[in-house]
């Protein structure tokens, strides 16, 4: 049963072919075949798992992502694999943990960060995990998951996947540490290390907001935020073996702090001082003009109505995702940065998320 379901979410969910080349379209045909030689092979310790295809993404801040892609029939074994260790690692969702998880947000993770800053925890440790899918520790995750899953064959697989070598530009590269980004084991594996520190914050009873691999933790002086900062980072260093970025992590106040994607600025309105704001991000805002300008250039060979279109998606996209902050000046730039076209954004209701 949890075969033929980890099957049909597979080939649901599509997806490129792994190293072997073998498509979607050939893994029932496959699976009716060799199935029950497959199980066998897990269930005596010898299922040999194949390398994952490598694909480096650009991001936005100029380095790559490496998503890793196993072939089809790896990935039927990974989503069976999942969906036997989420009831387990995932029964309910951390209350303040955000990141991960069916009806978890980033408009959740901010809504709470606001809501610790107007209720006076204005000092704020905020951390940003080191390269997280490349730092995680194989051992220390593995025993994690022996302490609840004391079974041999499934240790086994699961050992299998973390340390398969991924193909890179055909040259192969073996993996002793880190999660690769992509397949269907990658969103659970990636949260138990997380998980455990959401654990540790609530049993110290602290008021945090982990989303994904960030998080920060909201203190009323900053000496009580240097006492919780050097606690938590031996906690990571000691216990999890995850360093951080130094230069991304510090003591905050909420003009500092960002999460995700959203700043803070007070209200500046009578009676209520001390009270703060969402507002976009700088460094959101920037992203979002610089997109913005490529279809308002003229030297691009679109007619009119396709033109504002892209520009339509772009900006339905950027407001639905900022809606929660204080946005109506950030748009009237954006209306003077894409003139006339924008203005037939507005005929349409915006699509709620």
């Amino acid at each position: 049963m949890n075969l033929n379901a980890a099957y049909l979410q597979v080939y649901r969910n599509k997806g490129a072919a792994g190293i072997d080349d073998v498509q979607i379209q050939e893994l029932k045909s496959i699976l009716q075949a060799h199935g029950e030689r497959y199980v066998q092979q897990i269930e005596r310790e010898q299922y040999q798992v194949s390398p994952i295809l490598g694909v480096e993404i650009p991001k936005s801040n100029g380095k790559k992502r490496l998503l890793g892609i196993p072939t089809v029939v790896d990935r039927v074994f990974q989503q069976a694999l999942q969906q036997a260790l989420h009831p387990v690692f995932e029964p309910s969702s951390r209350q303040y943990s955000y990141g991960a998880g069916p009806k978890r947000n980033a408009h959740q993770a901010v809504a709470r960060s606001l809501e610790n800053i107007n209720s006076g925890y204005q000092h704020i440790v905020d951390i940003d995990l080191k390269s997280f899918f490349d730092e995680v520790e194989h051992y220390v995750l593995l025993e994690l998951i022996y302490k609840k899953m004391k079974c041999k064959p499934t240790m086994k697989l699961l050992r299998s996947f973390l340390r398969a070598s991924v193909l890179i530009n055909g040259k192969l590269h073996k993996r002793r540490k880190g999660v690769p980004q992509g397949p269907p084991l990658s969103p659970l594996l990636s949260n138990i290390l997380p998980g455990e520190l959401d654990k540790e914050l609530e049993k110290r009873g602290h008021r945090y907001v982990r989303y994904a691999d960030d998080f920060s933790v909201y203190v009323k002086s900053r000496r009580a935020a240097k006492r919780v900062g050097n606690s938590i980072y031996k906690f990571l260093r000691d216990k999890l073996q995850l360093p951080i970025n130094r230069e991304k992590s510090g003591i905050r106040k909420p003009l500092d702090l960002q999460v995700p994607g959203f700043g803070f600025v007070p209200t500046y309105k009578k009676g209520e001082k001390g009270k703060y704001q969402l507002v976009t991000g700088v460094s959101k805002w920037k992203e979002f003009k610089a997109k913005l300008k490529y279809p308002t250039k003229k030297t691009i060979p679109v007619n009119f109505g396709e033109r504002v279109q892209r520009i339509d998606l772009l900006l339905r996209g950027w407001i639905n995702y900022f809606k929660p902050a204080s946005v109506q000046g950030k748009l009237k730039k954006a209306g003077r940065m894409a003139k006339k076209p924008v203005t037939v954004l507005y005929l349409a209701p915006l699509e709620e998320t």
